[in-house]
């Protein structure tokens, strides 16, 4: 036992010594930014340009659930000025340890060092009753997985920018013009170069929230004008499909797709042969053509399914760095839909 308990002491000690006095060499002058997950990061190194020096600590390949607190963790938030999560308790079992062992004020709740970009953005799926562990991995603040509407990434990038000026007001007229020049790409890339410069991406979205885009365009005989992801999935619109994990509602209820079932029988539980049973009649019923799932997750549930319907299995990555040439949020995007209609189309 007390052999035990020297090693466990010298451990924590040398741990405690690498988290405190470790300081990897930065840009003087930088603001330095540690992330939570990939898309973050992406979105952080468009607003910040070269004013930034930023870090991540997922690599987009992990399912963002299951990533535990490490030493390495602590360092890079130690000497970070800024930390950004998604929220929605996704980092709920490793951000306390982190910060706390990082030792860095300014980056705890509270402080301007942290940034919860979920706090604006349009959330799908909060409970409505008490969440508890029978249920499965439920968010009882809503469904995490909102950067997969591009809305909210409009609304993630405007957080980000605010709170980069806070922090660093020398430059904030950078962030700003950073921020103007992403919001214009990412509304092209949604509705394409001609709808934008003819309304302009706000009113676009305010019609598309308001479900009343189409009807507009087709007023105004401007159906047929409509480009970029918008129009790149309008072919799929109201097509059923199946997940894997409950990851893809908000892609889905923005481009107007349908997920009629689940292969996990619930939140971060693994599939069980009832369950895909269930997930096969749901198949045949509701003629869902398409599984998409993580690259992470094991393929053998979504292939007995497919194997037993008309379905294809369409692995896609929903984080940036997740598969080859998803190296940002616009080629993240850009990947799923091209795999979503080779599929389907």
């Amino acid at each position: 036992m007390r052999n035990g308990f020297k090693v466990y002491i010298i451990t924590t000690c040398a741990i405690a010594a690498c988290v405190l006095f470790t300081q990897p060499a930065e840009s003087e002058g930088s603001l330095n930014v540690l992330t939570t997950h990939t898309v973050l990061k992406s979105l952080a190194e468009e607003i910040g340009g070269g004013n930034i020096s930023v870090s991540c600590l997922a690599t987009g390949r992990e399912d963002p659930h299951a990533i535990s607190a490490k030493p390495s963790y602590m360092v890079s938030a130690r000497r970070a000025d800024l930390f950004i999560k998604i929220g929605m308790e996704l980092e709920i079992g490793y951000e306390d340890l982190v910060i706390d062992g990082s030792r860095n004020y300014k980056i705890r709740l509270g402080q301007p060092g942290h940034l919860d970009t979920s706090l604006n953005v349009v959330r799908l799926e909060v409970p409505t009753i008490r969440v508890d562990r029978s249920m499965g991995d439920v968010h009882p603040l809503g469904n995490p997985h909102y950067w997969m509407d591009p809305y909210n990434v409009r609304i993630m990038a405007h957080s980000i920018a605010e709170r980069m000026a806070k922090l660093d007001p020398e430059h904030a007229s950078e962030y700003e013009a950073n921020l103007a020049g992403f919001t214009k790409r990412l509304d092209t890339a949604m509705f394409g170069e001609q709808l934008v410069s003819r309304f302009g991406g706000k009113m676009l979205w305010s019609l598309a929230l308001a479900g009343t885009l189409d009807p507009h365009l087709k007023e105004s005989g401007l159906e047929n004008t409509a480009g970029g992801w918008y129009r790149q999935l309008k072919p799929l619109e109201g097509k059923n499909l199946i997940t894997y994990h409950r990851s893809w509602g908000y892609f889905a209820g923005r481009f107007g797709l349908n997920i009629v079932a689940e292969l996990e029988p619930k939140p971060g539980i693994p599939p069980s042969p009832g369950h895909l049973r269930y997930v096969i009649q749901i198949a045949q019923q509701e003629r869902a053509k398409l599984i998409v799932m993580e690259p992470y997750y094991n393929r053998r549930a979504a292939d007995f399914v497919a194997a037993k319907t008309d379905a294809k299995v369409v692995e896609a990555a929903n984080a940036v760095g997740g598969q080859p040439g998803a190296d940002d949020y616009f080629s993240l995007m850009d990947n799923v839909i091209q795999k979503l209609r080779e599929a389907a189309l």
